[in-house]
């Protein structure tokens, strides 16, 4: 932390913008004095808690995905990118970010956690996600995590060939529709 925390929590509160609430989903303090600790997790947890409107919210995050999707994806034609393009990981990324952002107001146990795969678990502990679906999500997830890993240590790029990851992709892009583009 680089500033105050009161000046954080001013700033999350009143000027951030809503990749920025998305960003602090997944944020979580590393270091610093239990009493900086604890501040931190307070405002983190009543920025996401906070009443937002639901097709608001949607519109911010789609266009947010379409930039980043634009200026980071699809550059390889013949390959399918593992993160950023269609049923990747950041489509999961943000699904999860959106469901923090849209549900938390009324469930605040969807701050608990920053990591993706602890979010869906609570999702569905909380009713708003079906275990299918949410295990279906994280079986994407995970894959295709572990394979950027594998590819980094093999110092290869994070892209396969398009007939990989089939089923998780279908997944990924079954509930980008559903919870986003209806």
């Amino acid at each position: 932390m680089v500033s105050p925390i009161e000046a954080f929590e001013e700033y999350q509160q009143t000027e951030a913008w809503t990749w920025e609430h998305q960003a602090l989903v997944r944020a979580r303090a590393i270091y610093g004095s239990d009493a900086l600790v604890s501040a931190f997790d307070e405002v983190r947890r009543k920025v996401l808690q906070q009443s937002r409107d639901s097709e608001a919210l949607k519109k911010d995050v789609l266009e947010m995905r379409e930039k980043m999707r634009d200026h980071l994806g699809g550059k390889k034609s013949e390959r399918f990118m593992l993160k950023q393009d269609q049923g990747g990981i950041t489509d999961v990324e943000f699904l999860t970010q959106y469901w923090v952002l849209n549900f938390s107001h009324t469930n605040p146990a969807l701050t608990v956690w920053s990591d993706n795969v602890r979010i869906l678990e609570s999702l569905v502990e909380e009713g708003l996600l079906e275990k299918e679906q949410a295990s279906n999500l994280t079986s994407a997830y995970t894959q295709m995590r572990n394979e950027i890993h594998r590819r980094n240590l093999l110092n290869l790029d994070a892209d396969v060939a398009l007939d990989k990851y089939q089923q998780e992709r279908e997944w990924v892009s079954h509930a980008w529709q559903e919870w986003m583009l209806n």
